[in-house]
């Protein structure tokens, strides 16, 4: 079942420069970075509690982040929605004609298991459904 908003992602052309703004200017705490090779990204997080903003960029130059950066630029990428059974919402909303971006879910940053809903079937905003590593 959702249980929440976890996180609003936004592509970032220069991760560094990113990670400064949100700290200097905006004043948030600023939670660390991580690298997900599953999603060929860098990302930085800054808890907004319930929720928080993520910063994403390509790892290496890769991956969908840099195919979103180099089409549209920076900007926000998906809506994140935590959930406490993943595998119980995808079959659900399977059912309903949802499609997926993959055909299962894979490892997301902090330890989640993540999937993507295809933009199409949400009046073109990416979702993504998150099952933290504790739940």
């Amino acid at each position: 079942m959702i249980t929440g908003l976890d996180h609003i992602a936004i592509a970032v052309p220069d991760l560094d420069a990113a990670i400064q703004r949100f700290m200097t200017d905006f004043g948030l705490d600023y939670e660390g970075t991580e690298e997900v090779e599953a999603a060929k990204t860098s990302t930085a997080f800054f808890p907004l509690p319930p929720t928080s903003i993520e910063l994403v960029h390509p790892l290496r130059g890769e991956g969908a982040i840099a195919k979103y950066l180099e089409k549209r630029g920076g900007g926000i990428h998906h809506l994140c929605f935590r959930t406490d059974d993943i595998e119980a919402d995808v079959a659900r909303l399977k059912d309903k004609g949802y499609i997926f971006t993959s055909d299962a879910p894979t490892p997301g940053a902090h330890g989640a298991t993540v999937i993507f809903i295809h933009p199409k079937c949400c009046d073109g905003v990416l979702i993504e459904l998150s099952q933290p590593a504790e739940a």
